[in-house]
């Protein structure tokens, strides 16, 4: 059988086989880096979620600080992820043109938009407005980045070493939350924004030239079995296709809803929140904020490493609902907590909950939507992060209204709830899969 290359697939799964390590490795997370285009994608991708954490960190303390009102944090963080309206055509792009091309467009579209706000701060001319408009246009690519990097691993990677693959790819961005944010927010203190934005620019330029490496798709399904056909099918048609077949799989419109809830309701008060946490309620500084954002990250990195080493056999859609409520749980206790040194634990906690919910989801969705359509349900999956923004907008006003504490409380126990209906709705499929 022929890939849409020419390629025989079994010739693939014979490289496949001849790139495996002989012998049994010592820790399954190492199992990864025996394929050589991981070896290339992993600190592609380690050094792109850097620079992600550094400029978000820097950038909402920047815009809070100079404006002094969370309504203008929260436009900043809703701006950044425009993109997921237009994700699921990421996904018809990445289907039809291949997930390495897509990605190292979307790297290289980085290190120009990094580039512009670097300039911008060589000539003194940064605004809250420029940065706004920089980081909208980074909001319209950076939401799929996530989506495309796993769909590409799972072209690459063979089926034994897919869950220790996407964990471990995980830990780019759980280590990029805690060593990120802490660079980030010294270097900004230290030495100003121009310095850090010479680190992030370079990040990101040397993040695009490492997909310049070895990552061909061991597999590779094409959307037409002949270039007539392909040429002959409309790209809307295929967003079509790919929008039905997540609506009419239960199993993958029970994963997408559950990234809908939990970016509306969750990740809002450790993300886009987090520097009004630290400055008003907390009364920290950069430094103080970098600490809390890492507590966070550090749990999720812990998660992360924990999966990468577990048995395939593991029951991954009962972890996902069981941890995802326990995740809620402790955002319920963190948004109660009176002082910084009893939040950390709560987040700590927090973020390795959301490690096993947020990762065995993503492994689950990649393995039930199938090679043929897998760019494109990632790319309703990531349309779901839109809620994200809406959570952040709505949290202003609430928090003006009742306070942080209330807010957070209330965002948790919707959360909880929310997470019983989907498991009812949808119990006999998620057992299933």
């Amino acid at each position: 059988m022929l890939d849409r290359t020419g390629t025989s697939i079994s010739a693939d799964l014979t490289r496949d086989a001849a790139e495996a390590p002989s012998g049994p490795l010592r820790f399954a997370m190492l199992a990864p880096f025996a394929t050589r285009s991981f070896r290339f994608q992993w600190p592609a991708d380690l050094l792109t979620s850097w620079a992600f954490e550094m400029e978000t960190i820097i950038l909402g303390w920047y815009v809070l600080v100079e404006t002094g009102s969370v309504l203008w944090l929260t436009v900043f963080g809703a701006s950044q992820y425009l993109g997921t309206l237009i994700a699921p055509l990421y996904g018809v792009v990445g289907d039809r043109l291949g997930h390495k091309s897509l990605l190292l467009g979307m790297r290289a579209a980085y290190a120009v938009f990094a580039s512009a706000l670097l300039t911008l701060a060589l000539l003194h001319a940064v605004s809250p407005l420029a940065v706004l408009i920089v980081a909208t246009l980074m909001g319209l690519v950076r939401p799929s980045d996530l989506g495309v990097r796993s769909a590409l691993i799972a072209e690459t990677m063979p089926a034994r070493t897919l869950i220790s693959a996407l964990s471990v790819s995980r830990t780019t961005t759980d280590s990029a939350r805690v060593a990120g944010a802490l660079l980030g927010a010294s270097i900004f203190t230290l030495f100003g924004l121009v310095p850090a934005y010479v680190i992030i620019t370079s990040f990101y330029v040397i993040g695009t030239l490492l997909m310049l490496g070895d990552t061909a798709p061991l597999r590779r399904i094409s959307l037409a079995m002949t270039p007539e056909e392909a040429a002959g099918k409309s790209p809307w048609r295929d967003l079509k296709e790919g929008l039905a077949h997540t609506w009419n799989t239960p199993v993958l419109l029970a994963f997408v809803s559950l990234a809908f809830l939990t970016n509306l309701s969750a990740f809002p008060l450790t993300n886009g929140l987090m520097p009004y946490v630290a400055k008003s309620v907390y009364g920290l500084d950069q430094t103080g904020l970098g600490l809390l954002v890492a507590s966070f990250a550090g749990g999720s990195l812990a998660g992360s490493l924990i999966l990468s080493n577990l048995s395939g056999a593991l029951r991954l859609t009962r972890l996902m609902i069981v941890a995802c409520m326990v995740w809620y749980a402790m955002l319920l206790a963190f948004a109660q907590m009176p002082r910084p040194a009893y939040a950390v634990p709560c987040l700590i906690a927090a973020g390795i909950m959301q490690s096993f919910s947020m990762v065995s989801l993503q492994i689950m969705l990649l393995r039930e939507a199938g090679e043929r359509f897998r760019g494109r349900v990632m790319g309703v999956r990531m349309m779901a992060i839109y809620s994200l923004p809406l959570g952040l907008l709505a949290a202003g006003p609430l928090i003006d209204r009742i306070g942080w504490r209330g807010t957070a409380s209330l965002y948790a126990l919707i959360g909880i709830v929310f997470t019983v209906v989907i498991a009812l709705r949808w119990r006999s499929d998620l057992w299933r899969a």
